[in-house]
């Protein structure tokens, strides 16, 4: 049986031009582009101008892009630069971030974070925000650009205004946001993160912005590559690969999404949906089921041929409530009945549509059994 996946913010399928651009240049640039010959400086030719396709995107210069292993190390770069800095006063989170983030802040800044009040939407207050940035007693920030739990956009164009007029370093994680929506602006964020397979790259490739001049950032130390930012031979076909995939994606629209929430509305009552009220990624929907645990919602769904997620993939396995439905104030209990549905550019209508009968199926199917409680769950 053919699987219909709409988990897109764990992970996307290798598009094709991401597919043709690792495959030439796995065949064609394989060599180090740090060796002395000159096969090996057209290989570094290409890394370059990969380089440059993606400043000219974000509207950069080239010295502010910086190729990675992906978002998690970038994160964790940041946090473990400003650990360094030595900076007075605190350093801003944002409760709802990646555990990348989340997780580095505690173990690197320990009770120098400042953990920056939510509304209840999920988004940042930005008026409590202010407040603090201009009384001095907040000297970084770290907001991503939209949650890949809930989808929920975080207001990170005022952010960015406000920091850079205060001039303290913001950092914006936006693994979610690139190859889905417009990164206009985002040069304006003195650190910029992204993974390649959150838009149809490999794994285990990524890029950054850092500033235009930061000599006390450093990723990795060992080698000159890089520009210093970041010791170690380069992974050139996943960096074309990656670039590739980027130009090749598509924006897109909401209108499926909300046809799909309608419809289920319709037939479940009691369904919640996170962060409703805030702008949200046109591709995510968190639903908050009227009974039964995630991991029933996710096995049975899948038995009915559709893939979604129960909240972050790097959580997956772990009996903790998800960090960001416990920063928003849901409960426990409720937090437990997660269902995350993430579609890509190229889902169609036909794919919602039988994604919303598959729900419904899997809904009556899980009341009868728990009204039968020996009764075996079977899902042509």
């Amino acid at each position: 049986m053919d699987l219909c996946y709409f988990d897109h913010n764990s992970t996307t399928p290798l598009s094709d031009a991401g597919r043709e651009a690792w495959l030439e240049a796995s065949d064609d640039h394989w060599l180090n582009p740090s060796s002395p010959y000159r096969k090996a400086a057209a290989v570094k030719v290409r890394l370059e101008a990969a380089r440059e396709s993606l400043a000219d995107c974000f509207d950069v210069s080239k010295e502010r892009i910086v190729f990675t292993s992906g978002a998690t190390e970038a994160n964790n770069s940041v946090i473990r630069s400003w650990e360094h800095a030595g900076m007075k006063g605190k350093v801003g989170i944002n409760p709802t971030e990646h555990p990348s983030v989340l997780e580095a802040a505690n173990y690197l800044l320990g009770d120098r974070v400042q953990w920056l009040p939510l509304q209840s939407d999920g988004r940042v207050d930005l008026e409590a925000f202010e407040a603090s940035v201009r009384s001095g007693e907040i000297s970084a920030v770290s907001v991503m650009a939209a949650n890949n739990e809930t989808g929920v956009i975080q207001p990170w164009e005022a952010i960015a205004e406000l920091c850079h007029e205060i001039d303290i370093p913001y950092h914006c994680d936006a693994s979610q946001w690139v190859g889905r929506m417009s990164v206009r602006g985002l040069n304006a964020c003195s650190y910029v993160t992204a993974c390649a397979h959150k838009f149809g790259g490999p794994k285990g490739v990524g890029f950054m912005l850092v500033p235009e001049i930061d000599a006390a950032f450093s990723i990795l130390r060992g080698g000159a590559q890089e520009l210093d930012y970041r010791a170690g031979t380069e992974d050139v076909p996943g960096v074309l690969s990656m670039v590739a995939a980027l130009q090749a994606s598509a924006l897109g629209s909401s209108d499926l999404r909300d046809v799909f929430v309608d419809r289920i509305r319709s037939e479940i009552e009691g369904v919640e949906i996170v962060g409703e009220a805030a702008p949200r990624l046109w591709n995510t929907i968190a639903l908050l089921m009227p009974r039964h645990p995630s991991v029933r919602w996710v096995r049975a769904l899948e038995k009915a041929g559709f893939l979604v997620g129960a909240g972050a993939a790097c959580s997956t396995g772990k009996s903790t409530v998800s960090s960001v439905l416990r920063a928003m104030g849901v409960e426990a209990e409720i937090a437990g009945r997660l269902v995350r549905v993430s579609s890509g550019a190229t889902t169609s209508a036909s794919d919602w549509a039988n994604l919303a009968d598959a729900f419904i199926q899997v809904y009556q199917q899980l009341e009868s059994f728990n009204d039968s409680p020996g009764k075996v769950i079977s899902i042509d």
